[in-house]
């Protein structure tokens, strides 16, 4: 019977944990058993008595929770501490952040460890129920527009008042994936005015059915900038140009601005300029959803709301599943369970098949070596 072991995640600010009481009852019933460190769930409400009572040990030190582990489930990369704990050949899946945290990745291969990046999970439909970065996304998207409500002196909705009316806040979305339509329901659901913009024509098809209003040069260039996989193609220089000279003027009216775009293992694309920022009116407010990967917008800093000094708020706020820990780590916890079945043969017993497509995508180090082809040196 193979251990799973889950940590408490010691990364400072991470409130989220990798297997919560209802995960840990299945993983059970699949034929594992489970430890859990003693508080690793306490930050996302689920306390040590719910995971005992779903089977789980609970242990009070790290070397009881991981000393005899066959596979860790965390949310970020172990820290020192954790690695040193672990016993050679153990798996370690979580989101490792391996283009980010080298010496994360390169300390776990040292150590013998498996290690499986869950945001490498390929995107096809057998491993859908695995895409942590899908399933986070759509809660940083929600919470990117709740932040925004707080952070702005005035109401979403438009609202009708024996006083007088108050207009409706017009939110702009940029970047259409998973967090942006999420961002873009929230703020309809709020009654805010919402537009969006992105580079794949498919996404306005996806923006307009929300009810928001689609926002591109829409030339022939445009309605070729999508290859077969449904990833965005690089665009002319004469293209950004226009679509530059729209989103600037657009971006001069708007009360609220969210912005989603990331690149796996480059920084996040500058997507709103100084100039963009100096052209809005005092008490706009910006969220930065890359924030943690250099940011979209010029003058953003991690874990910091910025007041500009023409009264602009840039919000970049780290971890935005983190401030819905309890829903994000039950979503983040199904995805590892359901990864988890990958490592069981038809019979159930622990049987990894390391040629099995989504373990071969997700796999980083292994036998005390980095092997994945887009991170070997």
């Amino acid at each position: 019977m193979a251990l799973i072991a889950i940590t408490r995640e010691r990364r400072s600010g991470e409130t989220r944990v990798a297997a919560v009481p209802e995960t840990v009852k299945k993983l059970i019933a699949q034929g594992f058993s489970v430890t859990v460190e003693a508080g690793a769930g306490t930050a996302a409400a689920y306390p040590d008595a719910d995971y005992a009572a779903a089977g789980a040990t609970v242990a009070t030190t790290l070397q009881e929770t991981l000393g005899a582990a066959d596979i860790v489930f965390k949310v970020r990369a172990p820290e020192v501490e954790e690695i040193k704990a672990l016993k050679p050949g153990a798996l370690v899946c979580a989101t490792l952040n391996p283009y980010m945290e080298r010496p994360a990745l390169d300390a776990l291969a040292a150590q013998g460890a498996t290690g499986f990046a869950m945001e490498f999970v390929p995107r096809i439909t057998r491993a859908q129920v695995m895409d942590v970065l899908s399933s986070q996304a759509n809660l940083a998207g929600y919470r990117a527009v709740i932040e925004a409500a707080e952070a702005f002196g005035k109401a979403m909705p438009m609202m009708m008042t024996a006083a007088g009316t108050i207009a409706a806040a017009k939110v702009f979305v940029m970047g259409v994936g998973v967090a942006g339509l999420q961002a873009i329901a929230t703020a309809r659901r709020l009654g805010a005015v919402v537009t969006a913009t992105d580079v794949r024509p498919d996404t306005k098809e996806q923006v307009e059915s929300l009810g928001a209003k689609f926002l591109a040069v829409e030339d022939e260039e445009f309605k070729n900038a999508q290859t077969a996989g449904g990833y965005a193609k690089e665009m002319s220089a004469e293209y950004q140009a226009k679509q530059t000279e729209l989103v600037s003027s657009h971006i001069a009216k708007q009360d609220i601005v969210i912005t989603t775009a990331l690149i796996p293992g480059r920084p996040a694309p500058k997507l709103v300029s100084a100039a963009h920022v100096a052209s809005m009116k005092p008490g706009s407010v910006l969220v930065d959803l890359a924030i943690e990967q250099g940011g979209n917008v010029a003058g953003g800093r991690l874990g910091e709301i910025v007041t500009t000094d023409n009264g602009v708020l840039i919000a970049g706020i780290a971890n935005l599943p983190g401030r819905i820990a309890t829903d994000a780590s039950a979503l983040y916890a199904r995805n590892l369970m359901a990864f988890a079945g990958l490592f069981l043969d038809k019979e159930g017993a622990f049987a990894p098949d390391y040629s099995d497509e989504i373990l071969e995508a997700a796999l980083v180090c292994r036998a005390g070596a980095v092997v994945h082809p887009q991170l070997k040196v």
